[in-house]
């Protein structure tokens, strides 16, 4: 490291206040901390449960662990530079050897999205999955070939129990979600069933469930549920979504009727109804167009699996060779993603497609919670065309695969539980779900309501149900680039001062004979104003720096250059204050010669 680069690094550490002790740091093990199970079963969320996302459940019981889901959750304006979200997994790391089984609910990233970057660390357990799940797994570990390659156990809903330990068997049970091969899972232990659904929602009309979910859930008429735990999304909109057989139903008569393109933009995980898309398009003789690295990913998959016909998909490259009437689009970007396609389409940087007159475009997904303001620019941007622009806000063109309060209320009733924990969702949300339960007849002192690292045991051969002091490290890993670590509170909090006030940067030549300034300092600025006109305000911080410095130099041998930036740092930030009223990130690079 050169001298410039060795100062600008340690004035990097002062602004940082990120003070590090030669003494070795005693880092407890979990083991430390956490008492022994005993004969308990021990539950802990390690995350989904004051979030929605990167979801993870472990099941304790003796020398075993079974881990359900290993999700991510997708960054927003608290994280900036962050990719993904994990669980904090270090409870399962010091007992990986004891990790039997990895099992999924369902292919959505929440629930998959973190097995890239967590399965070494877990051990690498054979993962259970449904076949669709298995292929998206599959799918995303691709993009990561240093990896050992995964024991994948696809596994079928009428299977019966498998045998995961002596203790522990797994069963799967069907039902409703927004992606193919969504299921519940049944952990068996010796004291009874802990059920976890996953995400889920009911199939209805108008309010009357439909035939095949009374019989899903007939199986749990005769078992011991002992701990249920379930989805909690959507349990603050009251009453039942839309059913998906209506939806689809008015997206067709849209189709029907559109005098020209139809784009429709959706969820690429959406793959239930991106099939009936395919099937409306057959249905009125329309060509398909697929838009979006994700929706492609996707269809190859639905490709594979024949899962529809899809020999009337056509590139877009060849989109001009058809009447526009003739053709049908499925696109990414109904979130308002910058690069998405949709979004590319609204703002004109499309490299095929212009939108027209013609066109109608249909916004088949709601806005998930955080991208509010990125769908609003979508619309605007939208509305600035002449295209019919159809939303879930003005026609029923879309449902959730989470269940409102009517729907999780219903699911309720079909499986006699002794203790519930509500489970995906944030705090309130939860809490909701919990005064749903008690209000449908579960004792209060049997629901718990946990936070991600909460340690739940189900004591006395299932006479307790307890949430111990104790929790397992629960704040959160990221993923940056290559590294997988801690968050870094101080790296995060000066990431959201760049953005908000800019950087400030003094470089100065000490002669170290005399303390006294080699010349003027230089001042990089960046975020922070405007050089060119604010020279009034870099004339006053250049002397404000030469009075810094050499109050502190002049007279003094050997320099403590450490005081020295001390000084700067506090002496500049406070007149920038008194100046402008921001509070850029002040580093001081002070160089003796």
């Amino acid at each position: 490291m050169n001298p410039i680069d060795n100062a600008f690094a340690s004035g990097l550490r002062h602004k940082n206040i990120h003070r590090r002790s030669n003494a070795p740091v005693m880092v407890k093990k979990t083991s430390d901390i956490v008492p022994p199970l005993g004969d308990s079963i021990r539950i802990i969320p390690l995350g989904g449960v004051e979030e929605i996302g990167k979801n993870m459940t472990v099941i304790e019981f003796g020398e075993d662990i079974i881990v359900i889901d290993a999700g991510i959750q997708f960054t927003d304006d608290d994280t900036p530079g962050v990719d993904y979200i994990l669980p904090n997994i270090k409870y399962l790391e010091e007992r990986k050897d004891r990790i039997r089984a990895l099992v999924i609910t369902h292919g959505h990233l929440d629930h998959i999205g973190g097995i890239p970057y967590l399965i070494t660390r877990l051990g690498n357990p054979p993962i259970y999955t449904r076949e669709f799940g298995a292929l998206l797994i599959q799918k995303r570990q691709v993009e990561f070939p240093q990896l050992a390659p995964l024991n994948i156990k696809i596994v079928e809903v009428s299977d019966k129990s498998i045998p995961i330990t002596d203790n522990l068997k797994v069963r799967f049970f069907g039902l409703t979600h927004s992606i193919p091969d969504s299921n519940g899972v049944i952990i068996e232990t010796p004291y009874g069933d802990i059920v976890n659904t996953g995400d889920v929602r009911i199939e209805n009309e108008n309010g009357v469930p439909a035939e095949k979910e009374i019989e899903q859930y007939k199986m749990f008429k005769d078992r011991n549920v002992l701990l249920f735990t379930m989805d909690s999304t959507g349990i603050d909109k009251p009453g039942f979504s839309p059913s998906e057989t209506s939806i689809l139903k008015n997206i067709d008569t849209i189709v029907a009727t559109a005098p020209g393109r139809v784009i429709l933009a959706t969820f690429a995980s959406q793959v239930e109804r991106i099939v009936e898309f395919f099937n409306i398009a057959r249905r009125y003789g329309k060509k398909v167009v697929i838009e979006g690295r994700s929706m492609k990913t996707n269809v190859e998959i639905i490709k594979h699996l024949n899962l529809v016909n899809t020999d009337h998909i056509v590139p877009i490259e060849d989109i001009e060779k058809y009447p526009p009437n003739k053709i049908i689009m499925i696109a990414t970007g109904a979130q308002g993603e910058e690069f998405a396609a949709l979004m590319r389409m609204s703002n004109k940087t499309h490299k095929f497609i212009r939108l027209q007159r013609s066109d109608t475009i249909i916004l088949s997904s709601s806005v998930i919670p955080g991208n509010d303001r990125a769908v609003e620019k979508l619309k605007d941007n939208l509305f600035r065309h002449d295209s019919k622009i159809i939303t879930y806000l003005d026609s029923d063109v879309h449902t959730s695969g989470h269940g409102k309060r009517g729907e999780l209320e219903w699911v309720h009733k079909q499986i006699p539980y002794k203790y519930f924990m509500p489970v995906h969702g944030s705090h309130f949300r939860l809490k909701m779900h919990a005064e749903l339960a008690a209000s449908l007849g579960c004792p209060r002192e049997n629901i718990i309501v946990p936070d991600n690292g909460s340690i739940i045991e189900i004591q006395d051969k299932g006479a307790r149900f307890v949430k111990l002091s104790e929790k397992a490290p629960s704040d959160d890993m990221v993923v940056e680039g290559l590294s997988i670590g801690d968050i870094s509170e101080v790296v995060i909090r000066d990431r959201k001062m760049l953005a908000e006030d800019g950087i400030f940067v003094v470089i100065a030549l000490v002669n170290t004979r005399t303390g006294r300034l080699r010349k003027s300092p230089d001042i990089i600025a960046r975020g922070f104003v405007y050089l060119r006109e604010s020279q009034e305000l870099l004339s006053e911080a250049r002397s404000v720096i030469k009075r810094s410095i050499e109050s502190t130099t002049v007279g003094t041998n050997p320099i403590n250059f450490d005081y020295v930036k001390n000084a700067v740092t506090e002496d500049v930030s406070r007149f920038l204050f008194q100046r402008t009223a921001k509070k850029p990130i002040v580093i001081p690079v002070i160089l003796g010669v």
